[in-house]
C-alpha cells in the first residue's frame, strides 16, 4: 500500500534521526492497534540501519535469540556466548551505540511488563549512564495506552521522563480517505462516508480494503463477514488482553454504546449495576470512548453521553458481538441480511462525525460539538462557535437531503441562541451530498 500522510510524524523522526549524531535520542511512539504505528517506524527516513524488535508473548531466552539474528544481521557483527537475559542484549546494544550510528525499534514495549518487569530499570540505567556516549534513536512502540502511559508518564517508573519525543498516532483524516478512494478510481460521496465508517482511518484496515478492492459498502461488508475475516474477531483481539478478566463487562458497556444507549444511566439501567468506574476506565486509561457534553456546558455538569472512539469497533460491538451466536452458527448470510438492514441508520451519526472533521479542518471555530437540553430534548447535530468573531453555525445533518427540516432546526435552537445574542448566527442543512463542499 501506499505511505499516505504522516508528514509531521516523519519530520519529527528525521528531526530525532540527525540529532542521535550528538546523543542519543528517545522517541515515544504510541496509537491503537492497527493504525501503523510499525509502518511508521521502519519508514526509510534514516540512513543507517534499523534493528526491529517484536516483544512477542515468548520467554526472554527466546526472544534474546531472535534478536541476536536481528543485531548479526543488520550491524554485521557476531555476537559471540549465550545472552538469555534482556539487560545484557541491551547493554550489548549500548556498547555498539559507542562506534556505531544506527536505529532501535523495539514494538510493543509494554509486553516486557509480563515477561520481566525489571527489564525497564535496566534500560533506564544503561540508558541514563551512556545515552550521551552514544548514538541510537530509539524508538519505543506500543499499543496498550494504559500500560505506555504507566511505563512513560507515572513518576514512580523507571523511565519517567526518558523520552525526547512522543508521537501519539491518530487514524487517517477524512481527507487521506478521500485520497485512497481516489487513488483506487472509486471516489463517490456514497463511498467515501462507507469508507470512514467501515474503517475510522485505521491504516490496516485500509490496507485490507485495498488488498480486497473493497470500496463499495457492498463490497465492504463482504470482505468484513467471511469465514477467514480477521475483522470477525478484531474486537476480541484489541480489546480483551487490555481489559482483563473483567472484559465481560466492559464488552456488555460497548455493546450498549454502540447500540445507541450512550448514557450512563440508560447502560446502568440495562446492567443493573453501577457502572461509573468502568466508564472512567474506558475514557482516561483505555482511551476507547470518550465523553460528550452539550457545547454550552458548565465544566462540572453531568449532563454527558458517550461514544465509541474508533468507528470501526463501534461497528464491530454493533453488529458483530451483538450476533455472535450467528458467527458461531456460520450463518453469514444473515448476519449480512441484518447489516445491510441497519446499517442506514447506524451511519447517520457518523455522518454527523465526518463533518465535523470537516469543519476542524477549517480552523475557522474555536469550539465544535453537539447541543441537546435535559432528556434529550431539542437535540441539534452540529454547533460551531467562533467565540472571537462572535459568530455560530448550527447544523442538521441527515443522510438524505429530504428529511432536513429547516423551521425544525430554526425552534430547536431557540433556548441555545438566548446564550449567545450578540453572534451571528448561521443555520445550515447538511446532507451527504453536501460532502464535496468540505473537501475542497
Amino acid at each position: 500500500m501506499k505511505f499516505y500522510n504522516r508528514e509531521k510524524e516523519l519530520d519529527l523522526l528525521i528531526k530525532a534521526d540527525k540529532l542521535k549524531s550528538k546523543k542519543s535520542i528517545m522517541t515515544l511512539l504510541i496509537g491503537r492497534r492497527r493504525v501503523g504505528k510499525t509502518t511508521l517506524a521502519l519508514q526509510n527516513y534514516s540512513k543507517e540501519q534499523t534493528l526491529y524488535f517484536f516483544i512477542s508473548k515468548k520467554s526472554e531466552q527466546l526472544l534474546c535469540e531472535e534478536f541476536i539474528g536481528e543485531i548479526e544481521d543488520k550491524l554485521e557483527t557476531k555476537i559471540f556466548g549465550k545472552i538469555t537475559k534482556f539487560e545484557t542484549l541491551f547493554e550489548y546494544i549500548i556498547e555498539l551505540g559507542k562506534t556505531k550510528s544506527f536505529n532501535l525499534v523495539i514494538d510493543e514495549f509494554q509486553e516486557f511488563l509480563k515477561i520481566n518487569p525489571s527489564i525497564y530499570s535496566s534500560i533506564q540505567k544503561l540508558w541514563d549512564v551512556n545515552k550521551d556516549k552514544t548514538n541510537i534513536h530509539f524508538i519505543a512502540c506500543g499499543s496498550i495506552y494504559s500500560l505506555m502511559k504507566k511505563i512513560f508518564e507515572n513518576k514512580k517508573e523507571a523511565l519517567f521522563g526518558r523520552c525526547d519525543f512522543k508521537i501519539d498516532l491518530k487514524p487517517f483524516k477524512v481527507p487521506v480517505l478521500e485520497e485512497v478512494l481516489q487513488d483506487n478510481k472509486s471516489y463517490s460521496k456514497e463511498n467515501l462516508l462507507d469508507f470512514y465508517v467501515l474503517t475510522g482511518g485505521m491504516a490496516k484496515y485500509i490496507e485490507l480494503f485495498i488488498l480486497n478492492d473493497s470500496f463499495t459498502l457492498e463490497n465492504m461488508i463482504e470482505t468484513i463477514i467471511n469465514p477467514n475475516s480477521i475483522f470477525l474477531e478484531e474486537g476480541k483481539n484489541r480489546l480483551i488482553e487490555e481489559f482483563g478478566k473483567d472484559y465481560g463487562t466492559y464488552f456488555s458497556i460497548l455493546s450498549l454504546i454502540a447500540s445507541s444507549k450512550t448514557s450512563r444511566s440508560e447502560i446502568e439501567s440495562i446492567l443493573e449495576r453501577n457502572i461509573s468506574g468502568h466508564l472512567t476506565r474506558l475514557e482516561n486509561d483505555y482511551n476507547v470512548i470518550k465523553s460528550i457534553k452539550p457545547i454550552n456546558a458548565k465544566v462540572n455538569s453531568k449532563t454527558q453521553k458517550y461514544e465509541i472512539v474508533d468507528n470501526f469497533l463501534s461497528f464491530w460491538f454493533r453488529f458483530i458481538y451483538k450476533n455472535q451466536s450467528l458467527i458461531e452458527a456460520e450463518n453469514f448470510t444473515k448476519l449480512k441480511e441484518i447489516i445491510n438492514r441497519d446499517i442506514s441508520t447506524f451511519k447517520g451519526k457518523f455522518l454527523e462525525k465526518l463533518f465535523i472533521e470537516l469543519l476542524k479542518k477549517e480552523e475557522k471555530y474555536t469550539t465544535i460539538g453537539s447541543y441537546w437540553e435535559r432528556n434529550h430534548q431539542n437535540e441539534i447535530d452540529i454547533v460551531a462557535i467562533n467565540s472571537l468573531e462572535k459568530k455560530m453555525l448550527i447544523c442538521e445533518v441527515k443522510l438524505q437531503k429530504k428529511r432536513l427540516n429547516y423551521n425544525e432546526l430554526l425552534l430547536k435552537s431557540q433556548k441555545l441562541i438566548q446564550e449567545y445574542k450578540d453572534y451571528d448566527i448561521e443555520y445550515k442543512l447538511l446532507s451527504i451530498e453536501n460532502i464535496d463542499d468540505y473537501l475542497i
